[in-house]
């Protein structure tokens, strides 16, 4: 970073559009530092618009269709690095989830962006573990096709903050919980110990990824007077949220703040 950032929305913004992969999540981490170090302007009330292409992104991956990506074996290096490369493009897109949740939306409290910029640090230092990792299987971020399910979520909820805190964070990367210990899992029994380890600091930080979603979510059904349950099921019929399936990671949704009522209607449904 040439230059300490003044002001934090129009900062995330400016990270947001950046292109190159590796200098955006370098940036992100830095800015996230910084941030801690010493908070500068936030800007709340400011309303920020761009003309520029939403979210930058390298040239490759190709985007394609989520049922065109191709199966491969994990018993091969090759099919290691495809399923590497499939968690390293999903955080690359996190942290472009995390910086629109902190410039695209005013007036919310002071927290909420620190917030936001704090998982955008963290997705940040996940994509760098995965993409060094990648590269040490001698492949690149890049090399494999990904698809763009979790920013087209992130499209859809850009005009309500309420519907991007239910859908993005609580059904998206909720999804991310349940799905951890089985890739980890897989890693480590094709012998990829470095990989299994990076899985479980992904998992650790995600939780609170997805406690803060919830928590946001929740401020804001309470701050409109809105039942959290049908708030959540009318958001999910608006926009067309992907239906979950078991299995479920239930003591880490839990730790990531979802309720016993949610978690019993979770498994009932």
């Amino acid at each position: 970073m040439q230059k300490p950032f003044k002001e934090l929305r129009a900062a995330t913004l400016t990270l947001l559009v950046e292109n190159d992969a590796v200098l955006k999540t370098n940036q992100v981490q830095a800015l996230a530092k910084q941030w801690q170090v010493a908070p500068f302007d936030l800007a709340i009330d400011q309303e920020i618009s761009t003309v520029e292409a939403i979210p930058g992104r390298p040239e490759k991956p190709n985007l394609i269709a989520p049922r065109l990506l191709k199966r491969r074996k994990m018993t091969t290096k090759a099919g290691r690095a495809a399923l590497i490369h499939a968690l390293a493009h999903i955080e690359f897109n996190a942290v472009n989830l995390a910086l629109d949740a902190v410039w695209r939306f005013p007036n919310m409290p002071a927290q909420y962006y620190s917030d936001w910029l704090k998982v955008a640090g963290e997705e940040a230092y996940h994509f760098s573990l995965l993409n060094g990792h990648l590269q040490t299987l001698g492949f690149a971020y890049g090399d494999y096709d990904g698809h763009d399910s979790l920013w087209e979520m992130v499209e859809k909820t850009k005009g309500c903050v309420l519907a991007r805190m239910a859908l993005v964070p609580r059904v998206m990367e909720a999804r991310g919980l349940d799905a951890n210990p089985s890739l980890r899992n897989k890693l480590a029994q094709a012998g990829d110990q470095a990989a299994a380890d990076i899985m479980d600091i992904i998992l650790r930080d995600e939780i609170g990824h997805v406690l803060i979603g919830n928590h946001w979510f929740n401020f804001l059904c309470d701050k409109d007077a809105l039942d959290p349950i049908t708030t959540f099921d009318d958001i999910c019929k608006q926009y067309e949220a992907p239906k979950l399936k078991p299995p479920f990671n239930i003591e880490a949704r839990r730790a990531a703040g979802f309720s016993e009522v949610e978690l019993d209607y979770l498994t009932q449904a």
